[in-house]
């Protein structure tokens, strides 16, 4: 069971409250727990990643164990910790402005 912990706008479009538990078949990555938010809940399709290149969106981050894995191959293995889901994978908004 994965634990994925949205940023507001995105519960509110998708109708969650609070965290999203996930069943992933297969490996626990970045494009697998997408995967299964995209599928779980539709409306989020397209707004954590782009539908045509499935980059992440500049203006999310992805964080796990206190690690920023926004840089990181979405086909990298999650942390054990996530995997497990004693700790939560973030999807943080970034803040911009000046």
């Amino acid at each position: 069971m994965i634990r994925v912990i949205l940023p507001p706008h995105l519960r509110v479009l998708a109708k969650i409250d609070g965290e999203v538990k996930l069943e992933i078949k297969g490996q626990a990555t970045q494009r697998s727990v997408i995967d299964a938010l995209e599928a779980t809940y539709p409306t989020l399709s397209g707004t954590i990643r782009d539908h045509s290149t499935q980059k992440r969106r500049a203006f999310l981050q992805f964080y796990a164990c206190e690690e920023d894995l926004s840089n990181e191959s979405p086909d990298t293995l999650l942390p054990k910790p996530v995997q497990t889901g004693e700790e939560p994978l973030l999807v943080i908004a970034a803040v911009a402005g000046g």
